[in-house]
């Protein structure tokens, strides 16, 4: 696979991956080897601080003012490490946190700053994807299928893999900071709240039994920090074989028991630093293995920043999970792939007139509208009514592997705005440039309302301040009226939310 991140002057190519988890946040550094078998990345450096962003969760699901600040500390030194690096090398990701804290949007926008880069709040079905991305890069392929748990701070991902392809994806809303925090307050442990506790994951954990079975697996294997800790707990206790079973973590778990809390001296191999969380995790692990009747698990060192750095890679090369992703939702709904193909590249063309913003911005938005316009009519597989309204759920609801939540909020404007009336977008089409690339995908939509491989004319497009410029040859509208009308029309409907489009 060729990279576009090729290496200069025998450099080193480097890339970065930022994960904002809800126990600790993590930065790894990573060198891309090409190798007979592809690019390689081999990790050259790491930071990790322990936030523990959910323990500041209150009950009504914001953020306090300890935790922001221990977040905000963190990133500024993460963004001091990054602050040589390239935008397209660097990839930051927020996961359960920001996706529940009702303060998380304008919290991001902090650490955004803070950090230097833009983060990513990405869904539990990506976090997933991604985690199993990392666990896959590092252990052997041998073509059988594999469960990956993944027990993070607020949720714990579920993935069943074969290599290199994820088959089952699930996010579920139980996590070791969440558990410790409601069942062993203190680090405290008791035989009554551990059996809760257990119950209690069993019962999340259930509702992805029955498909987890169905789907089957040969190897199990345990990822991140809880994995580790317990991992660690189990070497400090004898065992060398380096397999997690049923029998190790009832070792440990009495063990918990007959100190009565948690305590780094009184329990071999485990870091004072998780300590606070050990017990959360340990009952979430027990009630995986209860549930889903798994028999051993290894450990993988892969995790969901190693996951973020091939995707990195894949993105600047031929391998970006969006495109994939769109490809596979045009076969589900069955998309008319000719006029996909018309819009997509009028909208594209359109917008390489379009003189604002940065290139990484544009270069950015580009590639948004192309796979916008490709997913435009997947709603006419619900009803050929309002079919745009349908696209714009599905595409803002949807699992969509390897897109954002924000990109899937601001694809889904410009789906449902791409037609029809703009006051029902107004509020959710961010800036100048984001209504730019509406206004370049609803002309696309126009010119190509036939749904045919008709000529068109020379059209030229250009922004001003508050309003846009389009140049149609007179003589091609005179022979095609319907086209002038609706132009005419579209006019008048920038007009209503005060933006000017003069037509010449």
């Amino acid at each position: 696979m060729a990279s576009v991140l090729a290496p200069k002057n025998d450099t080193p190519e480097l890339v970065a991956a930022v994960d904002l988890g809800s126990n600790s946040f993590h930065l790894l550094v990573g060198r891309v080897q090409q190798t007979p078998q592809g690019p390689q990345i081999y990790p050259l450096d790491s930071l990790k601080d322990v936030v523990r962003l959910a323990a500041g969760l209150s009950a009504d699901k914001r953020l306090d003012a300890s935790s922001q600040a221990r977040a905000i500390a963190a990133l500024q030194r993460f963004g001091e490490r990054l602050r040589a690096f390239e935008p397209q090398r660097v990839r930051a990701v927020a996961t359960n946190t920001f996706r529940v804290a009702k303060n998380g949007e304008a919290f991001l926008q902090t650490c955004e700053a803070a950090l230097g880069f833009p983060i990513e709040v990405i869904a539990g079905k990506e976090e997933a994807r991604l985690i199993y991305n990392g666990v896959a890069h590092s252990i052997a392929a041998d073509g059988n299928r594999r469960l990956v748990i993944d027990i993070g701070g607020g949720s714990t991902e579920f993935i069943i893999g074969r290599d290199y392809d994820p088959l089952l994806l699930e996010s579920v809303f139980v996590g070791c900071i969440r558990f410790s925090r409601e069942f062993f307050p203190d680090a405290v442990v008791s035989r009554a709240a551990f059996k809760q506790a257990v119950l209690e994951a069993r019962r999340s954990i259930e509702v992805i039994t029955t498909d987890f079975k169905r789907e089957g697996w040969q190897a199990a294997v345990g990822s991140s920090g809880s994995a580790r800790a317990i991992f660690d707990v189990l070497e400090g206790m004898g065992e060398t074989n380096r397999l997690m079973t049923l029998d190790g973590l009832d070792r440990i778990r009495s063990q918990l028991l007959k100190a009565g809390a948690v305590r780094a001296d009184q329990l071999p191999g485990l870091k004072p630093e998780r300590a606070p969380v050990f017990a959360g995790g340990l009952s979430i692990m027990i009630a995986a293995f209860e549930e889903l009747g798994i028999e051993s698990m290894q450990f993988s060192d892969g995790a969901l920043r190693l996951g973020v750095l091939y995707d990195v890679l894949g993105r600047s090369g031929q391998e970006d999970m969006r495109a994939l992703t769109v490809a596979q939702f045009k076969q589900r709904y069955q998309v008319d792939a000719g006029q996909a193909a018309r819009v997509k590249g009028l909208t594209q063309a359109l917008w390489t007139q379009i003189a604002s913003g940065s290139q990484e911005e544009r270069d950015a938005i580009m590639r948004l509208l192309g796979w916008s316009a490709e997913l435009l009519e997947i709603g006419h597989s619900i009803s050929h009514s309002s079919f745009h309204k349908h696209s714009a759920y599905i595409v803002s609801q949807a699992d969509m592997p390897g897109f954002s939540r924000d990109e899937q909020r601001l694809m889904s404007a410009w789906v449902l705005g791409h037609v029809g009336k703009l006051a029902k977008v107004q509020s959710t089409v961010p800036d100048q440039m984001s209504w730019a690339a509406l206004l370049c995908i609803r002309l696309a939509a126009i010119f190509f309302r036939s749904r045919s491989d008709r000529s068109l004319p020379r059209v030229e497009l250009s922004s001003r301040a508050r309003g846009f410029r389009l140049e149609v040859d007179h003589d091609w509208l005179e022979a095609y009226p319907l086209t002038l009308h609706t132009l005419e029309q579209e006019r008048a409907e920038w007009k209503r939310l005060g933006f000017e489009l003069e037509l010449v």
